[in-house]
């Protein structure tokens, strides 16, 4: 190899053959080279610790370029200058330093040594050769860079022995490549989300900005200058106070740091899980973990340090802290401020109050697993824990018109008095109307609406209609103006259809069907 250089193209052919497990014998009769020389470049890739996927990844002109570059002969003062140059690696990804401030450390220490256009032309050379692949500079804490793998893991059914397959995601810090990976059900916009959090809580803090490919989970709508940010993601990086930075389409290089990432994760993960079977996603992520946490604690190439000591070093004190709670994923509706006050939320069928002020308004109901916001123009004018019971009333005091003559003129007490000339019956009805409700003005208006019933209907067939109400244990103005225009106030049960019928409130008699 010191001699003759053989093709760049026969060496990318000879290492690929021996990562498919070909023999030296094997690779050496089918090349046509001898088994010394194929033993030599496997050797000289070992060195550098080059995977098949990177090797794959250099071009012919890359590969040439490494190769003489490690059998050039060096100067003295070349030496002494690289010795510093895994120091510098580590500094530059620090806020604030620059390749001009290392320089001037270099030349405090070494004032015969190289210019600042040398010192940066080395330096260049020395990151190609140890890092061929990327040569972006990333401060720490700066960006988090997101992707999907384009292949796919598989879970078996435990009893039916149906494959599952799992997408599979990752993401990388810049400065120190600390790697994060998870196998979820899909790209949605859940499982998107519930990932990218994962991975915040795994590193322990918040970079300033998310990285992310052009998705649907991530962009609605892509574009150069200024994409469409998902509305759900967007809410996300409010919550956790950071950025996102959709990549530009057809731009790989935008990303390229976690694409090269994606290529170590195949063999470092995927290699190594072909052989094992998993029967759900929380083993098979288990193992996942296991695996990433040996990537990271694997040194770089041509360097001595590791991503979980640069990242220890270096990027966990730049991160922003983690918030109080994770985040709780919103979705929306819209809907009408009703007369009373209260909008209707159909998925649990339950009533939250808003301001008066908004009564008729359209306003946008954004909600979540355990609150209800309602936005109108943009502006939050309620929130409310969320509760489920079916029909029932969630209500802030002051979101009332508690000015109103309706509330200072009446009370429970006048209601009470007013139902007991009516009848016993009556009375005793809207006393349970006064106990659903969870607002005094909810049951004032509900007993305004029965009382009322009296000049129409007179005092006996309004009492009469409380008491069929009883039965039904329903207790709204609604129930009593049904029993009423239908008559039902006026049934008397005899004595034979006792006998024959059971007693029981959801039977109407055959009366109803007349």
């Amino acid at each position: 190899m010191a001699n003759k250089q053989i093709d760049m193209r026969k060496v990318k052919t000879l290492f690929k053959l021996y990562s498919g497990g070909v023999s030296k014998r094997q690779i050496s009769s089918q090349l046509g080279i001898s088994r010394n020389t194929v033993s030599k470049y496997i050797n000289f890739f070992k060195s550098y610790k080059l995977t098949a996927y990177e090797i794959s990844a250099l071009s012919v002109e890359e590969l040439h370029k490494l190769f003489l570059t490690k059998t050039k002969e060096k100067s003295h003062q070349l030496k002494t200058l690289e010795q510093y140059f895994p120091y510098f690696d580590k500094e530059i990804k620090k806020t604030g330093v620059t390749q001009r401030l290392l320089w001037e450390e270099y030349k405090e220490r070494h004032p015969d040594g190289y210019q600042f256009s040398q010192f940066r032309y080395w330096y260049l050379e020395w990151r190609k050769e140890v890092s061929p692949v990327m040569h972006f500079n990333h401060k720490a804490g700066d960006k988090l860079f997101i992707d999907f793998t384009g292949k796919k893991l598989t879970i078996v059914d435990k009893y039916t022995g149906e494959l599952e397959e799992l997408e599979v995601f990752v993401c990388v810090l810049g400065a120190s490549q600390y790697t994060y990976v998870e196998a979820c059900k899909s790209q949605k916009k859940e499982d998107f989300i519930r990932c990218i959090e994962n991975a915040l809580w795994f590193y322990g803090g918040v970079p300033r900005a998310l990285v992310t490919d052009n998705l649907k989970a991530a962009v609605t709508k892509s574009n150069r200058y200024e994409p469409k940010i998902n509305e759900t993601f967007s809410d996300f990086a409010d919550h956790y106070e950071t950025t996102i930075l959709p990549t530009r389409a057809y731009k790989p290089r935008d990303k390229a740091i976690v694409e090269n990432a994606v290529r170590i994760i195949y063999t470092r993960v995927f290699a190594k899980l072909r052989k094992e079977t998993f029967h759900s996603e929380t083993a098979i992520n288990k193992r996942i973990l296991e695996l990433i946490k040996e990537h990271n604690n694997m040194s770089f190439r041509g360097r001595e340090y590791t991503r979980a000591s640069l990242f220890q070093e270096l990027e966990l004190s730049q991160l922003n802290a983690l918030p109080v709670k994770r985040y709780e994923l919103k979705q929306y509706a819209k809907g009408t401020v009703h007369k009373n006050s209260h909008i209707y939320f159909n998925k649990d069928r339950h009533y939250y109050s808003v301001p008066y002020q908004y009564i008729g308004k359209r306003i946008r109901i954004v909600y979540s697993e355990s609150f209800i916001e309602v936005y109108y123009k943009y502006n939050r004018i309620a929130l409310h824990p969320r509760h489920r019971k079916k029909y029932a009333y969630t209500t802030t005091k002051e979101h009332m018109p508690s000015h109103h003559n309706f509330v200072s003129e009446w009370s429970s007490e006048k209601f009470i008095s007013w139902a007991g000339n009516i009848g016993q019956y009556c009375q005793d009805y809207i006393i349970k109307i006064l106990d659903k409700k969870q607002h005094p003005e909810q049951s004032y208006k509900s007993c305004m609406g029965v009382l009322q019933l009296n000049k129409k209907v007179g005092r006996i067939r309004l009492n009469n209609a409380c008491k069929r109400a009883l039965d039904y244990g329903g207790y709204n103005y609604n129930i009593i103006v049904n029993i009423l225009e239908k008559g039902w106030d006026v049934i008397e049960d005899t004595p034979e259809e006792q006998s024959q019928v059971p007693n029981h409130k959801n039977i109407r008699g055959k009366e109803y069907y007349k």
